[in-house]
């Protein structure tokens, strides 16, 4: 991988493609303006068809990402959580050394570009919980349906036989997962979507 160099506006970080696989991205039918990123890694075998997993690398192994630590990651999320409306912006409170371990004030970094703190207005959801309840299928569930499926629609004729080698802890799992069964199974507290308003 390679590595930004360190300078003392540039903290280092770790970026580049990861070796024998590549980053790539699938856009599920529901949204086709989301785009889930899975790892396709490539097998020993030239005559063996590579395999997709999950990637959590975030944007750091994605080459056409510039990385800069003091701007921090895009915000995909914040246009999903703005077009949801019920949530307005306010003035947060400046970052203080508890922030940061307990450092100096004169050591505290500041971000540029911090954007604004979000809250919800009203008693109207804000959480994927709350809008699942609702009946309501956020772009964070198409998300995570998309990712579950790691992008094999095309294997569904051997998705019965997969879903038999599994444990389905009490939920009726489908061979398929669609956003309504993500929706449904956070709804009846069976899965959660760890997506505060603020984390984007």
């Amino acid at each position: 991988m390679d590595t930004i160099v360190s300078t003392p506006l540039q903290p280092t970080v770790t970026t580049g493609p990861l070796p024998s696989s590549a980053k790539v991205y699938v856009s599920p039918d529901a949204a086709p303006d989301i785009r889930v990123p899975l790892r396709e890694i490539t097998m020993s075998v030239p005559t063996e068809p590579s395999v997709r997993v999950y990637d959590t690398t975030g944007p750091y192994t994605d080459a056409s990402v510039t990385i800069d630590v003091r701007k921090g990651l895009a915000r995909m999320r914040r246009a999903w959580v703005l077009e949801r409306g019920g949530v307005e912006e306010y003035d947060g409170r400046p970052i203080a050394p508890i922030d940061n371990g307990n450092v100096k004030v004169s050591a505290l970094q500041p971000f540029p570009g911090s954007a604004r703190p979000l809250r919800g207005q009203g008693g109207k959801p804000i959480t994927q919980f709350e809008f699942a309840r609702a009946g309501i299928i956020t772009k964070e569930m198409i998300y995570v349906a998309a990712r579950e499926n790691l992008g094999r629609k095309e294997m569904l004729e051997d998705a019965e036989e997969r879903l038999a080698d599994g444990e389905s802890f009490g939920a009726a799992l489908p061979a398929f997962i669609t956003p309504e069964f993500v929706r449904s199974e956070i709804a009846a507290g069976r899965a959660i979507i760890p997506a505060n308003i603020n984390h984007h």
